[in-house]
């Protein structure tokens, strides 16, 4: 196994605002605390405590250590995650926290890459500053109702969807979801991997996970569990009454004075003025109405509250009356998530993919608002996994490592160019016919300025008889390196599914099949997460 890596920006596959974050510009600089280095987190560890402390951080501690043993009390804990637990009591002790949807046997691969970010920087802390204790949490996104965004993987390019039973309501917050229906998908996915060892062991999980237990939070906890209990992982949901009740302040401030959207707004329009685009748009309120197979907003309209499109309806004292005797039923959105969770957490750092960082960018307003400490944003660990004999393959095609995250026709154009023994290029032939028209210009200026119109659509014409001369010799010298042509495509299509990132669609089965329990290992042994660059392994 060996890795290489590359600057985020040299993929190609990263918004402007993620890549300008990455490289400190100093217009994004006001969006956010302190910048994820091993030296900004002593202080980071300073802010967060004073202010934690001060809020009530002993009772959080308490309250959150119970919750997370109820949580796991039917499941076999690892004697590192155990350990985790008791050091959360403690005020000496921070977390590490990455987040998920709720995935059908974890989704994309990047997945793993999240949690695994947070193990190794947990680790990584711990190393400089061994005076305090940091503890990896997995945040399940539990209250998420997208079922439609979790409810299947791919793996061997087919899609294993997950069809309950039309008599089961999948618009409430999908960690209640029953596993019912799975057992078909369970059936697929097992004739598909065969009776190897390795399948043998994803079968296993499979079953247990889905089959064995009553709903799809229970399930999950399971699943990340198996996969990382050894390295301590902690994984929360946060859909929880007591948990919510810590929550109640930050939740009245929203429903009273609306001050996420006030916030929020003006972040979001400075990042406008400054040229990014703005990831996910505020709300007058941020706050969903949860009970059964239900989570839809909450609106406020002359004085009443009500639930969007139901006929559900408080006044402003009951509504703070139901707030107080049941926070289980309020759900925070995507922008008061974080805040929830900074809330709840003695947290450092969040670690999210692009689209993640790029709406945590928008809350550094609301957070001082609300006098909560911004945590440290750590754009997770994103990887690119071939095989060695990929690798070679690459090598022998004499395709670079960053001209691999090329486009698939400017790869192949600049290949062909390469190897080809003409030389396919016009340039030279198209600034000499520009250079002549010049003086067709000067001369048409000092004649009559009326055929200066007739000069351009001759020099367009003819520039475009070149473009088009050399598409076809390019088009035919394709054709004559047809086989190669052909091996740079399939490397590219093994590599790049459907012409985007292998992260974002294979599912973590196809490699536990080639190298099973070798494979989260290489993971944790491989990625830095501090070192901020995207990675190519060899495994």
């Amino acid at each position: 196994m060996h890795k290489n890596s590359l600057a985020y920006r040299d993929t190609n596959y990263f918004t402007p605002l993620v890549t300008d974050y990455l490289d400190q510009k100093e217009n994004v600089q006001q969006f956010y605390g302190l910048f994820p280095t091993l030296e900004n987190f002593q202080e980071q560890i300073a802010l967060k405590k004073e202010n934690y402390d001060a809020a009530g951080g002993t009772e959080k501690r308490e309250v959150l250590t119970g919750i997370l043993k109820e949580q796991y009390r039917d499941i076999k804990i690892s004697e590192a995650t155990a350990s985790n637990f008791d050091l959360l009591k403690e005020e000496t002790t921070f977390t590490v926290t990455t987040g998920h949807q709720l995935n059908l046997f974890t989704g994309p691969l990047y997945f793993l890459y999240k949690i695994v970010s947070a193990i190794n920087l947990a680790r990584d802390l711990k190393k400089a500053y061994p005076q305090y204790n940091f503890v990896p949490v997995y945040w399940m996104a539990t209250e998420d109702h997208d079922f439609e965004e979790i409810s299947f993987f791919y793996l061997h390019g087919k899609k294993f969807q997950w069809n309950p039973p039309k008599s089961e309501k999948t618009g409430g917050p999908v960690g209640e979801l029953p596993t019912t229906g799975l057992n078909d998908v369970f059936e697929l996915f097992s004739a598909e991997i065969g009776n190897t060892k390795n399948a043998g062991q994803l079968k296993q999980w499979f079953k247990k996970a889905y089959l064995e237990h009553d709903n799809l939070a229970d399930a999950t906890r399971y699943l990340a569990n198996e996969l990382f209990g050894e390295q301590g992982l902690v994984i929360m949901d946060a859909h929880h009454a007591e948990l919510k009740r810590l929550y109640i302040p930050q939740m009245k401030k929203e429903l009273l004075d609306q001050v996420s959207y006030k916030a929020v707004q003006k972040k979001s329009e400075t990042l406008e003025q400054e040229g990014y685009n703005v990831q996910v748009n505020t709300r007058e309120i941020n706050l969903f109405y949860i009970q059964k197979g239900l989570r839809e907003r909450i609106i406020e309209k002359n004085g009443k509250f009500f639930v969007h499109e139901n006929e559900i309806s408080w006044s402003k004292e009951e509504l703070l009356e139901l707030l107080e005797n049941h926070p289980e039923r309020f759900s925070p959105n995507v922008l008061l998530r974080p805040l929830y969770e900074e809330v709840i957490l003695p947290n450092l750092c969040y670690i999210g993919g692009g689209g993640e960082l790029a709406y945590w960018l928008e809350l550094k307003g609301l957070f001082e608002a609300v006098n909560i400490t911004f945590p440290v944003l750590l754009l997770r660990n994103s990887v690119l996994l071939q095989t060695e004999k990929q690798d070679q393959k690459r090598q022998k095609l004499n395709i670079s490592l960053p001209e691999l995250f090329l486009k698939r026709h400017e790869l192949i154009n600049r290949k062909v160019r390469k190897i080809s023994n003409i030389d396919i290029d016009f340039s030279p032939q198209k600034e000499h016919l520009v250079e002549q028209f010049r003086g067709m210009y000067e001369l048409a200026e000092k004649t009559d300025k009326t055929f200066l119109n007739a000069v351009k659509a001759q020099e367009v014409k003819q520039l475009k008889g070149l473009d088009h001369l050399e598409k076809r010799l390019l088009k035919a010298q394709k054709r004559k390196l047809e086989d190669e042509v052909s091996r740079i495509a399939d490397l590219q299509n093994e590599l790049f599914p459907n012409g985007g990132l292998q992260e974002r669609h294979h599912n973590f089965s196809e490699f536990y099949l080639e190298y099973g329990e070798d494979l989260i290992p290489a993971l944790l042994n491989s990625l830095e997460p501090l070192e901020l660059k995207f990675d190519i392994i060899a495994l």
